[in-house]
């Protein structure tokens, strides 16, 4: 399925959620639920929603148009950075995902111990295997990365949610694989690798979650992303507006309901 369906369908999915939950509007008469309402024509036909499915379709990002890029040095058991990324930048990602990128580089404030092969962590060894799993499942999972990284940043227990998280969101990459590469040597140059990466940031960083957009920084930048990442993507990206940027999807949630 290309990412421009995906995302309809979780657009969707958020707007019966959200706008119609609890509301004493018809529903559409069909035996699909709205997740599904723009999955085909005939479905769309079916349920009475075709001219909506059309609208939301209507504007898709110009391929010329470089999306916004945006990357966080993060720890993995820092609560501000846990926050962020549960609470602005996945779901800014699910809505925004065909104009933005997102990077996750887990390291932080992290320090390699010279001659020891190892790292110490601002938050303890948890903290540093946590790094390591991620690491290894970023470099592991590819496109379904982010959401087993959300999953388990958005638990009670980082570490021990990491292999259900893994097993919910992919068959492919087996937990065995992720355990052996955050324990060995592979691991150890994912991390390694992160440390070069948040040591060369410039302006150096000074503090988690750091945030840049397309490879820069400034403070704007970041206090606006803490509380409303998802207008900052959309002002940054220099394409034609989604209907999520425009506010067409409240108008669509409106015929919807």
């Amino acid at each position: 399925m290309d990412s421009l369906r995906f995302l309809t369908l979780v657009v969707l999915s958020l707007i019966s959620e959200r706008y119609c939950w609890g509301k004493s509007h018809p529903k559409p008469s069909c035996g699909y639920p709205p997740s599904q309402w723009c999955r085909s024509l005939e479905i769309a036909i079916e349920c009475g929603v075709q001219k909506q499915c059309m609208e939301l379709n209507a504007t898709r990002p110009d391929p010329s148009v470089p999306p916004v890029e945006v990357t966080l040095y993060y720890e993995s058991l820092c609560p501000g950075c846990r926050a962020f990324i549960t609470q602005q930048l996945y779901p800014t990602w699910i809505l925004l995902g065909d104009i933005m990128t997102v990077n996750l580089v887990p390291y932080g404030n992290a320090k390699e111990i010279p001659g020891s092969n190892s790292f110490a962590c601002q938050h303890g060894e948890a903290e540093c295997l946590a790094n390591l799993m991620e690491a290894c499942i970023l470099n592991a999972t590819n496109e379904m990365a982010f959401p087993i990284i959300y999953c388990m940043e958005s638990s009670s227990d980082v570490l021990a949610a990491a292999q259900p998280c893994l097993q919910l969101h992919t068959s492919s990459v087996k937990w065995e694989t992720i355990e052996s590469c955050s324990r060995g040597n592979a691991g150890h140059n994912l991390v390694h690798a992160n440390a070069l990466k948040t040591q060369a940031l410039r302006p150096a960083h000074t503090h988690v979650p750091w945030v840049t957009f397309n490879g820069g920084y400034s403070q704007e930048w970041e206090d606006r992303a803490m509380s409303t990442l998802f207008n900052l993507v959309c002002s940054l990206y220099k394409g034609g507006k989604p209907p999520a940027c425009t506010g067409a999807l409240k108008k669509l949630n409106r015929s919807f309901c």
